[in-house]
């Protein structure tokens, strides 16, 4: 493989930062709708209308996001972009459908009732919040596509540029509401989640939509032609989503078994926040394989290097200091007997944060690769490990509570990171990536 000296550590830097602010600013948005459905005369009830309703649109938004990685990875020119937009479009036709179903038909009922265990009394809010949040998916597709074309193209600032506009529009609907005090019920909330992600997605869309108009009709030796290029691409990638899905609430089920089952449950959630906090700048490592580890790999390499032992240095430095205790008392409110769960679930969490960048750069790889059908198999892995591991600590240490789940979520993460592994090392003269490594270093 040929090395682009062109390529320096300040481009990589400049191209990766905007992306870690941009995944890191995510949370604001969601600390801005909390606090403002606390304003409620009702909060409690408010505030879990929203949240259930807004778990369910959780289950479309991760298939959402990987049309981010698709573009990225496939589109070069008009007719890879041509085709993208079709398969997205069937996907949206799907969610909307869905969606319709939940909102006008007894399945929403059905669903919230059974699945989530909402409450008789609660149903009617829920499904009141969601036929606001079930439109948040239009908009989140166009983001993320065309999020997809600006990061293939080095035009990383304008994902920081969106979602700062996206906070302001947030934040000023936030004021609105609480000082008219008309903050009634859930859908406070989803209105505001919706008008930023309108925001956002204006901004993706302005931005590239005016790349690809410029790009080639048909780039040289790109492959990617057909929809169904796209699709066979894409296919993989959204049944590892639907596997992944069933983590979360196994981990709920199972620490339900634990000693002290609400302990346990609201140690993990905290816990698990402040480490997803500590790791949303660093969850765009893949971007940094998919665009420049063909131009220069061993550059790459050591990028990742240099910052894939950040957030497992920032958790340390945080669970094991006396800084942790302050953190959680100060910025998160926890006190009692939850900080200490919650100090003791972080800890267990160390081996997460060591794990997801390096599994984050060999994913990176695979989607390189166009070998997306090794992720379904790795995120199979993850689940079936995570479960064995979450039966395995409740019948020797069910007192470990919240961690429980930490150690058993980092366990399942290390099973992923090993399938993924073992597939890039058999396949590390996959004749793909020479095929296209000419094609990138011309295109950047």
């Amino acid at each position: 493989m040929t090395i682009d000296d062109s390529l320096t550590w300040r481009k990589l830097f400049s191209f990766f930062l905007p992306l870690g602010v941009a995944a890191s600013l995510v949370t604001i948005s969601h600390v801005i709708i909390n606090g403002t459905l606390a304003q409620a005369a009702n909060p409690e009830t408010v505030i879990a209308s929203y949240a259930i309703a807004l778990s369910f649109l959780t289950i479309t938004e991760r298939p959402s996001s990987l049309l981010r990685q698709t573009c990225s990875a496939l589109v070069r020119d008009r007719i890879s972009f041509k085709a993208l937009t079709y398969v997205t479009k069937v996907f949206l036709a799907f969610v909307m459908l869905v969606g319709f179903l939940i909102v006008y038909t007894p399945v929403g009922h059905g669903i919230f009732k059974y699945l989530f265990g909402v409450d008789s009394s609660l149903l009617s809010s829920v499904i009141d919040v969601y036929q606001i949040l079930m439109f948040v998916s239009i908009f989140s597709v166009i983001r993320n596509i065309y999020q997809g074309v600006i990061i293939s193209h080095n035009r990383t600032k304008w994902l920081t540029i969106g979602m700062i506009f996206r906070l302001a529009v947030m934040y000023a609907l936030s004021l609105y509401f609480v000082i008219s005090d008309n903050i009634t019920s859930g859908r406070v909330g989803a209105i505001i989640f919706l008008s930023g992600m309108i925001i956002e997605a204006a901004v993706s869309y302005w931005e590239g939509n005016n790349i690809a108009r410029n790009m080639p009709l048909k780039q040289i030796d790109h492959e990617v032609e057909s929809k169904a290029d796209v699709f066979s691409f894409y296919k993989p990638l959204l049944l590892s989503s639907f596997v992944a899905m069933f983590i979360g609430p196994m981990i709920n089920i199972m620490l339900g078994k634990t000693t002290g089952i609400l302990l346990s449950i609201s140690a993990f959630a905290v816990a698990s926040s402040l480490m997803q906090l500590m790791l949303s700048f660093f969850t765009y490592i893949h971007q940094i394989v998919l665009n420049f580890y063909n131009i220069n790999a061993p550059l790459v390499k050591r990028f990742a290097l240099s910052i894939g032992f950040i957030p497992f240095a920032l958790l340390v430095s945080v669970a094991y200091t006396p800084l942790g205790p302050w953190v959680l008392e100060h910025m998160m409110n926890v006190n009692g007997q939850l900080l200490n769960e919650s100090l003791l679930t972080l800890r267990a969490f160390a081996l997460y944060t060591l794990v997801m960048p390096w599994l984050d750069y060999g994913n990176g790889l695979i989607l390189l690769r166009g070998q997306t059908k090794a992720m379904f198999r790795s995120q199979t892995a993850n689940a079936v490990c995570t479960i064995i591991f979450l039966v395995i600590l409740i019948l020797i240490s069910p007192g470990w509570n919240g961690m429980v789940g930490a150690l058993s979520q980092s366990f399942g993460l290390l099973a992923e990171l090993a399938i993924v592994w073992i597939v890039i090392r058999r396949t590390n003269k996959e004749p793909l990536l020479e095929q296209r490594q000419q094609t990138q270093k011309e295109h950047l």
